[in-house]
Order: C-alpha cells, then structure tokens, then sequence
C-alpha cells in the first residue's frame, strides 16, 4: 500500500500543466455534495507520500469528500493529483491567506477550509468561485462568517458538551450549516447530526499518527467503513 503512495508522489511532478485549474465545483453545488456525504476526511500528515497512502486508504474505505491540509509538505501537489479524479472531491484546509485560497483553488482545491475566521480570507476564496469554510468558535464568529458569504462554518476546535453546544447555536441561528471537525468519532457521530451539524469532518478518529507511520494504512482502510457506517 505505501508503494502505491510512493507511486502517486512520484509521479506528481510529470502531471503539471501550465494553467490547470482542475474540476470547478460551485459553492452551492458542494453544500449539496456535502449535505449528501454528511462527512469528509481530513488529513494532518508530517509526509507527503504517507499523507497520499493514508488518504489513498480513506478513500477505499468509502469517503469522497477528502482535505489535505497546507502544513503537509507539498499539499498542493496531493491537492491535484487527487483532484483528476473524477470520483472525488477534494479541498484544501489549514487556509490562512487570499494567496494561499488563490494558489489552492489553481492546483485544483474545489473547496477552501481555515481553522480561523477571516473575512478577507473568506472573499478570496469565494472570488475564486469555490466555497470557504471558515473556523469558528461561538455564535458570533458564525454569524460573521455567514454574512461574510461562507456557505458553512466550521466548528473549531469542538466544545467540551460538543452536540449540544451545536443544538444550542442553531436555536437562535437556524440558517447556519455547522460543520464540527473536531472530536467527532464512531461513538457521537451520529449525536452530532442529530442534533443539527449539517455534516462532520473525521480527522485523528479517522487518521492515526502512529499507523500512518507504521504504514499500517489497511488499519485506515477499515477504520473509514466503520466511521460512515456509524452515521447511518
């Protein structure tokens, strides 16, 4: 399996071409994408050809909605070469500059995710026709983020009382499309979209450190069956 990682690395170089802009994907259509998967996968890996063997194995076990986030070496590199294929949509996170929603959305990023909220941000991204999804914290931050144009707001980092705090938010504010990506496991996915979230994003529950080093990416593989089996 870390073979056909390494492959995929190496191969990156040769696939560049002058003004690609990979697959467009409207806002609008990717919430309702999104809104249909309920979940994505998101990755946070210190190893470019690790993090394509770790998403590679995600996406056998069932997620088309995948993340790789820009602290990965060479992220825009995976962001593209991920973003050929027609079965996937692909996104990258950990945005923090209108250059860095600029050059993402080049390499192929049909959706831009920060773990903050930036409005400039924000309008750079939207600029460039994909959707944004800012971090966010409390109601505020939300509702600023929504009137900054971003189509969903990303739950960052999740609170201690986790779906509660979302049903809590969503009571005066039932326009949001709350999206918690951290703390979210087998065992509260399913609370969380019951009590409002309109999807949730798997990240350490889904990608673990120690068996992405030990390229134990079967262990990934099956852990992904079971995370989206727990949302139905």
């Amino acid at each position: 399996m870390a073979s056909a990682g390494g492959a995929l690395v190496r191969g990156l170089t040769q696939r560049l071409e002058r003004g690609y802009n990979g697959r467009t994907m409207k806002p609008e259509a990717f919430v309702a994408r999104l809104g249909e998967a309920r979940a994505s996968a998101i990755l946070r890996c210190p190893s470019q050809k690790d993090a394509a063997s770790a998403m590679e194995a995600a996406v056998r076990g069932g997620f088309r909605i995948v993340e790789f986030t820009l602290t990965i070496p060479g992220a825009l590199d995976l962001v593209e070469a991920f973003s050929r294929r027609e079965d996937l949509i692909v996104g990258a996170g950990t945005v923090l500059t209108a250059d860095e929603a600029r050059a993402a959305v080049g390499r192929g990023a049909q959706f831009l995710v920060s773990p903050v909220m930036d409005p400039g941000v924000i309008g750079a991204g939207l600029a460039a026709g994909v959707a944004f999804i800012p971090g966010c914290h409390t109601p505020t931050e939300m509702l600023a983020a929504h009137r900054a144009g971003a189509p969903l707001q990303k739950l960052f980092p999740a609170p201690g009382n986790g779906p509660a705090y979302v049903r809590a938010c969503l009571g005066p504010l039932p326009f949001l499309k709350i999206v918690p990506t951290q703390g979210v496991d087998a065992a509260n996915a399913r609370a969380w979209l019951e009590a409002g979230a309109f999807a949730v994003g798997f990240t350490h529950a889904l990608f673990d450190a120690g068996e992405i080093k030990a390229g134990r990416f079967d262990r990934i593989e099956e852990r992904a069956r079971t995370l989206l089996a727990a949302l139905r």
